[in-house]
């Protein structure tokens, strides 16, 4: 009677003891980063550096700084020398849902003289440098095999055709300029030039594909012999690493919590809080929150023609619309999608009026602030809006 006793209590334990490792994983923040190129493909290679080389060894860097928070599972699309299709990049974010994609390339210009970092989000452009450099970045696919029917209709020389291609940019456009914006911000800190003042887009393949927020970083260039040198030392690296993974903490904090709060690891548009549920998605015995917070009209009140606002910031705290709140700024409003509140900063039809209520919220300290835009109380693209 005693052994059977015993016997139940051990396995009482492990049952409560792998359902507690499974509830852990299940509540942390996933990152996929991605280094450029490999194998055959090396990228950029000038005066000795190669950034297929230099890619990897700032990813692996990056990675092993966030693998020191217990809240963070790092996803690498490759650790060593090995040739990955574009495609499977973002297939491998996708297949462990990761909450975001990070790719790190380097950049080069036939001009040495051009240095400075460059944070890409997915989008349409018709900026000639940015299509340029999508142009570039794309060009791997030719080194894939059967690439054509692979990607029909998509021209790697003519990033303009992925218009026709079914693109999920939209969805998480904002979470991705947001953590865009945290990656400048931390390069800024090192002394770094940001190349064109700001956040770009561009129709990088291995963007289009991943279906989360997801950037593309240009750390520098290798044909720049000073920022080269940089690029391809130990310093370099660690700083470059340091700076990634602070935005990506930075960025974690404001839109899942710093992890003394439960954890809320959905996408932003299925993020859940508050009444306890039994969860069997793994057969544990556990409870989450699982109410869904309903979503509410961008804009509360009906707003004619274009109106431009300021994002502040997102988070999944509810704070009072005072100006102690917001480093002294007034007349801020609030949206909620889910759980997630997006702090607003003034009202204005007028571009030019819009981009000097910019300027204020960053000399506030707001660093990662960008313009939004709506439509009759819908949010469209800043794109749209000027059109």
């Amino acid at each position: 009677m005693y052994i059977f006793k015993q016997t139940k209590l051990i396995l009482l334990f492990n049952l409560i003891f792998f359902a507690s490792i499974s509830y852990c994983q299940t509540n942390t923040f996933k990152v996929a980063l991605d280094a450029g190129h490999g194998d055959h493909d090396f990228g950029a290679v000038y005066n000795g550096h190669v950034e297929k080389n230099i890619a990897l060894a700032i990813v692996l860097k990056v990675g092993k700084i966030l693998e020191e928070n217990s809240k963070i599972d790092v996803i690498y699309t490759r650790k060593t020398d090995v040739f990955i299709d574009l495609i499977e990049r973002a297939n491998i974010a996708n297949r462990a849902d990761a909450n975001i994609f990070v790719s790190i390339h380097c950049n080069a210009n036939r001009n040495t003289v051009a240095d400075g970092t460059e944070t890409y989000v997915m989008g349409m452009t018709k900026v000639a440098s940015n299509l340029e450099a999508a142009k570039k970045e794309n060009a791997v696919i030719t080194l894939e095999k059967d690439y054509k029917q692979k990607y029909e209709g998509f021209d790697p020389n003519s990033p303009e055709t992925m218009i026709g291609m079914t693109l999920m940019q939209e969805e998480y456009l904002d979470n991705s300029i947001s953590l865009a914006s945290k990656v400048e911000e931390a390069f800024e800190s090192l002394g770094k030039k940001i190349r064109g003042g700001g956040v770009k887009q561009a129709p990088y393949m291995v963007l289009h594909k991943a279906y989360m927020p997801r950037i593309l970083i240009e750390t520098g260039f290798i044909s720049n012999p000073i920022e080269g040198a940089i690029l391809d030392s130990e310093e370099g690296q660690n700083d470059i690493a340091k700076a990634v993974a602070d935005a990506i903490i930075s960025y974690k904090k404001e839109y899942f919590g710093n992890g003394n709060e439960e954890p809320i690891n959905d996408k932003p548009s299925q993020r859940i809080i508050d009444k306890p549920s039994k969860d069997t998605s793994n057969n544990s015995l556990k409870t989450i929150d699982t109410q869904v917070i309903k979503k509410e009209p961008i804009l509360k009140e009906e707003l004619k023609g274009i109106i431009f606002k300021v994002q502040l910031s997102a988070s999944v705290k509810k704070l009072e619309l005072t100006p102690k709140n917001f480093k002294g700024l007034d007349e801020v409003s609030i949206s909620q999608t889910n759980s997630l509140y997006k702090y607003m900063y003034g009202e204005t039809s007028d571009y030019e009026k819009a981009k000097i209520l910019l300027k204020e919220a960053k000399s506030k300290g707001y660093k990662s602030a960008y313009l939004i835009a709506f439509k009759e109380g819908k949010s469209i693209s800043i794109k749209e809006a000027l059109r």
